[in-house]
């Protein structure tokens, strides 16, 4: 990573490797965990595993769940500039 004359910060790829790992890993968290919620609803349990390990601290899992939201749109604007440039 470095600034280029403008200020702006360039990425390189190994950078954005780790950012794209790191943001699919949580978008897989996040769909395991709604997953579970949805099957825990039908069988009427609380199987929301982001709470279950992070309960005790509320504002620790309100920023997985930003996290895991961000990961989600930083995912798609990536996937829409691939198909873009198709």
């Amino acid at each position: 990573m470095y600034r280029a004359k403008g200020g702006e910060i360039i990425l390189n790829a190994q950078t954005m490797k780790w950012v794209e790992m790191a943001a699919t890993l949580l978008v897989i968290v996040g769909a395991l965990n709604w997953g579970l919620v949805g099957l825990g609803g039908f069988m009427g349990a609380n199987w929301n595993v982001v709470n279950m390990v992070l309960g005790a601290w509320p504002q620790v899992e309100w920023i997985v769940y930003v996290l895991v939201g961000a990961s989600g749109l930083w995912l798609f604007y990536d996937w829409w500039m691939k198909m873009s440039k198709k």
